[in-house]
C-alpha cells in the first residue's frame, strides 16, 4: 500500500499488530495490552480479506458499531491502506485481473457481473490476492535458490523437505546445522526486494514442533 506509517513501522522492526493496536487505540507501544494487540491482529488480518464491520464484531464478540469505529480509526491512520484498496478495486474492474509485485495475474471473471454479491466477493479477492500471490512467489523464490544450494553445499546432509505457507522445512545432519542455518536465512531474506525487510527466523529441534 505504500502507506508511511506502517512503512516505519517495518523499517523501524516493530511488532506491526502493536503498532496498530498504538494507532487505533490512542496510546504508545509500551502500553499496548494484550487484547488490544489481539483486536489489532484481527484488523489487519480482516482488512486483506475485505472483513466489514459485521464480519469483526463477530470475530472479537463485540457490537458492530464499536468494530466500525475500529475500522474507521484504522483508516484514518493508515489511509496508504485505503488508498490501495480503492485502486486495486479499480484496476480490478478495468483489467478483469490483478496482479502480484512479480507480474503472476489472477483472473476475475465474476468482477464486473450484476450480481451485486457475486462482484463484491470478486472486489474482496482482488485486494487480497496480490499480498496473498506475492507472499507465494517469495517463498518459491526461495526454494528455487535454496534447493540447488543445499543439493551442491551439503549433499545428502542436508535436504528441503517441505513447504507450510512462509516457512521452509529441512533435514540436517548435526555437524552441518548452524552452517545451514546461516544460509538459509541468508537466501530467505534475498529472494525479494521489497521497500520493507524481510525478516526470517530460524529454529532447530528433532521436529517440526520443536523446531517453533
Amino acid at each position: 500500500s505504500q502507506d508511511e506509517r506502517l512503512l516505519q513501522a517495518f523499517a523501524n522492526n516493530e511488532d506491526i499488530h502493536s503498532a496498530t493496536a498504538a494507532e487505533v487505540f490512542g496510546v504508545s507501544q509500551s502500553e499496548v495490552e494484550s487484547e488490544q494487540r489481539r483486536r489489532a491482529k484481527a484488523i489487519n488480518f480482516g482488512l486483506i480479506y475485505g472483513m466489514s464491520a459485521f464480519g469483526l464484531a463477530r470475530q472479537l464478540g463485540i457490537e458492530r458499531k464499536e468494530a466500525q469505529t475500529y475500522i474507521d480509526r484504522y483508516f484514518e491512520r493508515y489511509p496508504g491502506v485505503m488508498d490501495y484498496m480503492d485502486r486495486v478495486r479499480k484496476q480490478a474492474h478495468g483489467d478483469g485481473f490483478v496482479e502480484t509485485l512479480f507480474g503472476r495475474r489472477l483472473y476475475l471473471p465474476e468482477i464486473n457481473n450484476r450480481n451485486k454479491q457475486l462482484q463484491q466477493a470478486a472486489e474482496r479477492t482482488a485486494i487480497n490476492a496480490p499480498m496473498q500471490g506475492t507472499a507465494a512467489d517469495i517463498i518459491k523464490r526461495a526454494m528455487l535458490s535454496v534447493d540447488p544450494w543445499l543439493a551442491d553445499a551439503f549433499g545428502d546432509k542436508a535436504w528441503m523437505i517441505m513447504q507450510v505457507h512462509d516457512e521452509l522445512i529441512v533435514e540436517v545432519k548435526k555437524d552441518c546445522i548452524d552452517e545451514v542455518r546461516d544460509g538459509l536465512i541468508e537466501r530467505m531474506i534475498s529472494a525479494a526486494k521489497l521497500d520493507v525487510p524481510l525478516l526470517v527466523e530460524a529454529g532447530v529441534g528433532d521436529n517440526w514442533d520443536q523446531a517453533h
